[in-house]
């Protein structure tokens, strides 16, 4: 297997090919003054196994013309396959037709991969995996453990994980398994047209405990920042924010912050100050298991 970093995860790409010893195919990258991208694969891959690692992150549209440059360049020069590990899936929020006339843009998005020549993507944490399986061969993989992990080392064992709707119940149960501290779920109503996100309060079992809201993401930062709120509210020690994909847009850190959470801890899923915990273990693994691949 040869590995190639996009431009959006270079560091995760060395991390994945350190764990699997596999050999890493440089690439330069520049910008035309129009700002386009440049790519030239710096390597031999006819007949080889490639992995591209590029996360669609803030900027999307600029992250998804790269990986699909990228895995169109390897496959024209003659790739034998190609697996994508796009570690956030940007457009993947839209997986379904909530009122009549609306593109579903993760399925759009998914159709462009599988044209472009992609076998097999790996994500992390998608939107809704159970909507996407049968546009294309997909190993969406799970980080909770991970960050769930690492707050355990950060002395929070026992700490109680709470979901800010019921659509999370997968992932505070997930992560519920490592800490060992309960979880429950906030009541989230959304209004489709405005946006508008109303929570109903409920009462939870905190006072005096440490607590950790858990989500895939944190966008703005209302939805966390109403549920770190909440716990604060009813006595809870200290409260964290935990997500796998921090995109962080606008103020959410001081909504989040000012709301009471002690820190913000997510992946390098999402690069940037936000990524304290790595997904590159499960990636190798995942790309260890996907078959009969050389390295």
């Amino acid at each position: 297997m040869k590995i190639i970093g996009g431009p959006a995860s270079q560091s995760l790409a060395q991390h994945v090919s350190r764990i699997l010893k596999a050999q890493i195919i440089n690439v330069e990258h520049k910008l035309f003054p129009d700002s386009e991208s440049y790519f030239r694969i710096m390597g031999d891959i006819r007949d080889e196994d490639v992995t591209i690692i590029q996360t669609t992150s803030p900027p999307q549209d600029v992250r998804l013309i790269q990986l699909l440059l990228l895995v169109d360049g390897v496959k024209d020069l003659g790739a034998r396959s190609i697996t994508a590990v796009v570690p956030y899936l940007a457009y993947s929020r839209q997986d379904k037709r909530f009122m009549s006339g609306e593109v579903v843009s993760v399925i759009s998005i998914l159709k462009i991969i599988r044209a472009i020549g992609v076998d097999k993507l790996i994500t992390v944490n998608v939107h809704s995996p159970k909507s996407l399986s049968d546009i294309m061969e997909i190993d969406d993989l799970s980080a909770i453990s991970l960050l769930a992990e690492h707050m355990k080392e950060m002395g929070l064992v026992n700490a109680f994980s709470l979901a800010p709707d019921i659509g999370a119940i997968d992932i505070v149960r997930e992560s519920a398994s490592v800490l060992g501290g309960g979880f429950d779920w906030l009541e989230k109503v959304r209004d489709r047209v405005t946006g508008k996100i109303t929570i109903k309060e409920r009462a939870f079992d905190v006072k005096g405990k440490d607590a950790i809201v858990f989500d895939d993401m944190i966008s703005t930062g209302g939805t966390t920042s109403s549920a770190v709120g909440i716990l604060k509210k009813q006595g809870a020690r200290r409260v964290y924010a935990a997500c796998v994909h921090p995109l962080m847009v606008g103020n959410a850190k001081d909504r989040i912050k000012n709301s009471g959470a002690e820190e913000i801890i997510g992946t390098d899923t999402v690069p940037g100050p936000y990524a304290v915990v790595s997904v590159a273990s499960i990636i190798a693994e995942a790309l260890k298991q996907g078959g009969d691949q050389r390295y």
